[in-house]
């Protein structure tokens, strides 16, 4: 007998450490990967050919880019000209909401991942949102998984009709940065690929002091083994998460 073909399921790829293990992970678990990624009007554009990279290595389906301007609107480090937080201690990314958050920013991604989904007649969205280590972000939360899959249920034709039952997967909700790594590492994923920084060089390189940086250099020297990626602040990061 001939197998079934795998679902199909919607992957929003940022193209870092976390949404590249996502897609090892929907993949492992049998459906067959369409990645999705924005060129959102972020301070750069490494992520989008990080997130090509891991596209292609890890054997997506397809992958595709859409293009929307939260520069807009603004209010982020990351989509206005507003410095980004460096050398930030542990204790510092543990309270409060930090100005790389982008206003609504995973609201608006899985509404177009929604979007893509009925087209494709799939009934899975999966994110690397984290609880953990994520730096104060409310859209990482379980509790706002939660109330957008029941949202989403109530929203698309393919839903109100039957044909629909979404399910948003957030497999590194409960994870440290560490346990995601490891979970990456053993389906494969090449992070050399990947891009975290939020304020890379020119070149690509990322700075090591941002809080992206600094929590992914965190996991992997809990794992025991180095980072694929040069740094451009090594040193300095070294001395605020001693």
């Amino acid at each position: 007998m001939s197998q079934p073909a795998p679902k199909p399921a919607v992957i929003l790829l940022s193209g870092g450490l976390d949404s590249a293990t996502v897609l090892a992970i929907a993949r492992s678990r049998g459906f067959a990967p369409y990645a999705l990624s924005f060129a959102y009007g972020q301070r750069h554009s490494i992520e989008l050919d990080a997130a090509r990279r891991v596209a292609e290595s890890l054997g997506a389906v397809e992958h595709r880019i859409a293009q929307i301007d939260l520069r807009a609107f603004g209010g982020s480090a990351l989509t206005a000209e507003i410095d980004v937080p460096k050398n930030r201690a542990a204790d510092e990314m543990e309270h409060g909401i930090p100005i790389t958050y982008v206003p609504a920013r995973n609201t608006i991604f899985l509404s177009f991942a929604l979007a893509w989904a009925e087209v494709l007649g799939s009934s899975d969205v999966f994110l690397g949102v984290n609880a953990l280590d994520y730096s104060g972000y409310p859209d990482c939360r379980p509790e706002y998984i939660t109330a957008f899959e029941a949202m989403a249920n109530l929203a698309t034709r393919a839903g109100v009709e039957g044909a629909q039952k979404l399910k948003i997967h957030a497999p590194l909700l409960e994870m440290t940065k560490a346990e995601i790594i490891r979970t990456g590492l053993s389906l494969g994923v090449n992070y050399a690929l990947t891009s975290s920084c939020y304020d890379p060089a020119p070149d690509g390189t990322p700075c090591g002091s941002c809080d992206s940086c600094i929590l992914r250099q965190k996991g992997f020297r809990e794992n025991g083994i180095k980072d694929p990626l040069r740094y451009t602040a090594t040193e300095a990061t070294a001395q605020v998460i001693r």
